[in-house]
């Protein structure tokens, strides 16, 4: 009898479809699908558990700058980031590289590279920013709505590449199955 459940429990564990945090950014223009890598562990947890608790919910995208990056999250501050729960150390991966796409954390001049798990940014340009590789942790790749970012970086913004129009950010984490995942990456784009 202790077989059988064992053998159940195993067949469970093997035929069970694992599910995929991926993020969903919703803004007036559209919406963005990133993957999260796992490869950079503490970025990754960091964006599940702020979009989690709505942290960015009532922020947006406060910079956005052609052939550049749209940034969203928490603004740069003269001050820089000073609170140490919202500094991460950096996760540098040789494969993570600033392509068109990739989502990296933002951070200010700081010695030590630390992330301000507050701000992120997707990389627009699309020859990629190869510049920023090594000193600023790319933690996952837009998977859908590259379209919407082309959009957003051409807004109207003032002389601090703000938007005069607010570009609102709703995030939320979405669990997909293996299958789920690969229908949303052959789906007509919006």
């Amino acid at each position: 009898m202790k077989l059988f459940f064992l053998l159940v429990a195993l067949t469970h564990l093997f035929i069970t479809d694992p599910t995929l945090p991926v993020g969903k950014i919703t803004t007036p223009l559209g919406e963005i699908w990133i993957s999260l890598d796992d490869r950079t562990p503490n970025h990754k947890q960091s964006f599940i558990q702020l979009a989690e608790s709505g942290y960015w919910d009532s922020l947006s995208f406060n910079r956005v700058i052609p052939n550049f990056v749209a940034q969203g999250g928490c603004p740069d501050t003269p001050e820089g980031f000073n609170d140490p729960d919202y500094l991460l150390k950096p996760e540098f991966h040789p494969e993570l590289t600033h392509v068109y796409g990739a989502v990296g954390a933002g951070r200010d001049d700081n010695p030590d590279k630390l992330s301000a798990r507050c701000q992120f940014y997707i990389v627009q340009n699309r020859d990629g920013l190869h510049r920023l590789d090594g000193n600023y942790t790319v933690f996952g790749k837009v998977l859908k709505g590259m379209e919407i970012i082309d959009r957003i970086v051409q807004v109207e913004r003032n002389q601090l590449d703000e938007p005069l129009s607010p570009i609102s950010l709703q995030i939320e984490i979405v669990y997909l199955s293996s299958s789920e995942y690969t229908h949303l990456l052959n789906s007509p784009t919006q």
